[in-house]
């Protein structure tokens, strides 16, 4: 890659400007990482304390990173004119593309925060060819239901843009609790992003469609598509989304998914337990041969083989169906079953049902 490509650069799509801020050089043999982040945040504030992890910088020596920020999202951006047309959330995955080809990219592997997550699986159900894998932390892959979106509106007229975000990225109990945190993430929000552009992003992600996605059965329909890609689902175990996650979970291909549920940590993993999300992280790439083996500054071995995947894996998931009907429409939620571990630790699986790796940490 040429040293000028390197930087902040805005580049033009059909639906507007997009900035993108790019760290490292691309391999020829390797995908390149792409980073999106939630409402509320950017780039910055959404991904630099993993970025800055010390293990996850050992990782991207071997990988460039290109930080999409939203429309009006990065820092000291300009506000919208009045009457701005803020582009959805199947837009916002459109305007991929023309970066993709702007910096003549072969592939990507997508790190996906809440609304960037949705906007990067949208993507790779539109252009798989592009996506080899995803990490996708909180997603929600349901549109707003009528409860939802009413409290919604309730909530605009009685609390500020602020307070709707925060109860967005934190449990309860870490608006109680972690209070340096949340005060740090007010801060950021109240005073380092242009709130009517902010609001805009908020107004987009609401107004999001369903993603209709159904677990691979050999009975897909038109409107009914699955990632083809490696996916490692992110939640936190007391986060704002769990539900979403599972949800989302029970309807992608358990033969390609990790579903990843962090102990003791809410809606920002990403910024509470960054060795945790990186170590993930690792395995992940390995998985996908991307890094045959890693060194772990922890274990005097040095090493680590793939397989030690399996180390962190405590039980695996049964994603079985339930089928409910409501106002004649058929809808599939996940149920989790907890399988024991056999008598050589590895987890036990009933013959002939597919499994989604939960990895818990």
């Amino acid at each position: 890659m040429p040293e000028r490509l390197l930087g902040e650069h805005d580049v033009e799509t059909p639906y507007g400007m997009l900035h993108v801020t790019v760290r490292g050089t691309p391999r020829a043999n390797k995908p390149v990482i792409m980073t999106y982040h939630d409402i509320g945040l950017n780039h910055k504030m959404c991904f630099n304390t993993l970025f800055n992890y010390e293990d996850m910088q050992e990782i991207m020596k071997h990988f460039a990173v290109y930080h999409i920020d939203a429309p009006g999202a990065q820092q000291e951006a300009p506000q919208f004119p009045s009457g701005y047309q803020f582009p959805s959330m199947d837009q916002l995955a459109e305007m991929i593309l023309p970066v993709i080809e702007h910096f003549s990219l072969k592939s990507v592997i997508g790190i996906g925060v809440g609304a960037g997550a949705y906007i990067l699986t949208r993507f790779a159900l539109n252009h798989p060819a592009f996506v080899e894998g995803l990490v996708l932390i909180n997603i929600d892959t349901c549109a707003k239901g009528w409860i939802d979106w009413a409290t919604s509106k309730l909530s605009e007229l009685t609390n500020t843009l602020t307070d709707i975000l925060m109860t967005h990225h934190f449990s309860q109990d870490e608006l109680l609790n972690n209070h340096d945190l949340v005060q740090m993430y007010r801060e950021h929000m109240a005073h380092d992003l242009n709130h009517h552009n902010l609001s805009l992003f908020v107004h987009s992600y609401d107004s999001r469609r369903d993603l209709d996605i159904m677990r691979p059965t050999g009975a897909l329909t038109a409107h009914h598509k699955t990632l083809t890609c490696q996916v490692m689902l992110v939640v936190g175990d007391s986060s704002p989304v769990l539900d979403a996650v599972i949800e989302c979970n029970s309807r992608l291909d358990p033969t390609s998914t990790t579903l990843l549920k962090m102990a003791d940590c809410g809606g920002l993993p990403q910024v509470v337990q960054p060795g945790k999300l990186t170590e993930a992280f690792k395995y992940f790439l390995q998985g996908m041969g991307y890094i045959p083996s890693v060194v772990d500054r922890r274990m005097s071995t040095g090493a680590v083989p793939s397989a030690s995947m399996t180390r962190l894996a405590r039980s695996r998931t049964a994603s079985s169906s339930s089928v409910s009907s409501a106002d004649g429409a058929v809808r599939s939620r996940g149920r989790t079953r907890t399988q024991s571990e056999g008598s050589e630790g590895s987890p036990v699986a009933p013959p002939g049902n597919p499994q989604t790796m939960e990895v818990s940490c």
